[in-house]
């Protein structure tokens, strides 16, 4: 089985033992280094990949959910936090689970069964994204054959996405991380942490707004120089 390479962002020395210490336990889980800023976690991310970050919210000099909104294709994400009313804003940002202090092993192991190594996801797109024309997605325990062609665009509502194409809508439970490895890039383009787009049904465009068959798109500010490449 692949490793799941992990980070910790944590300014609580304890917390950092404990989550090193459950992450040592999993043999699946590989870490890679701790950071007890987010600051310093950014630079590391500038020229190395994750597949797992561990994320405090209150953190000195940038708070973790300010800093996950920084991230323009994040890797999965699991929440350390002692704070509970933070959940809703989390899972907004398609956050793959949230985890209380202090923390217990098995919860920790609920969480972290969640994330699917990198290369399994990717390894099916890759070698098919430009031959196939159509993808299989989970609705309503259905799995239900979705042309790319006829893809509009694709909206996070939380843990779930809408996908608008010219027939009809469908809603998946399934992230948009793992949504946007699942589709060609050339054909593609996230606009938005909550939004991609799908780039031949793009009408017109702004610094701000997208508009795709009528419907106007918010571009998030960490994604506007992808709509120079159009």
């Amino acid at each position: 089985m692949s490793k799941i390479k992990c980070i910790i962002i944590e300014d609580e020395p304890l917390a950092v033992k404990v989550l090193a210490d459950f992450i040592s336990q999993v043999p699946f889980l590989q870490l890679q280094a701790s950071f007890k800023d987010a600051i310093l976690a950014t630079d590391f991310l500038r020229h190395n990949t994750t597949d797992l970050i561990f994320l405090d919210i209150h953190l000195p000099k940038l708070k973790g959910m300010a800093f996950l909104k920084t991230l323009t294709n994040p890797p999965a994400v699991i929440i350390t936090t002692a704070y509970h009313q933070y959940a809703v804003e989390g899972f907004d940002l398609n956050v793959t689970d949230y985890l209380l202090k202090p923390i217990e092993f098995e919860r920790f192991l609920v969480a972290v069964n969640k994330v699917k190594p990198a290369e399994k996801e990717k390894q099916p797109s890759n070698e098919n994204r430009d031959t196939k024309d159509f993808m299989f997605l989970t609705i309503q325990k259905k799995k239900v054959k979705v042309l790319f062609a006829d893809i509009v665009y694709i909206e996070s509502q939380r843990e779930y996405i809408k996908i608008v194409t010219t027939k009809q809508e469908y809603i998946s439970k399934i992230s948009t991380h793992e949504m946007e490895e699942l589709l060609p890039a050339h054909l593609f383009k996230r606009i938005h942490r909550s939004f991609i787009v799908a780039v031949n049904k793009i009408d017109s465009y702004t610094a701000e707004m997208v508009e795709v068959n009528g419907v106007s798109i918010p571009v998030g500010r960490g994604y506007k120089d992808i709509l120079d490449s159009l």
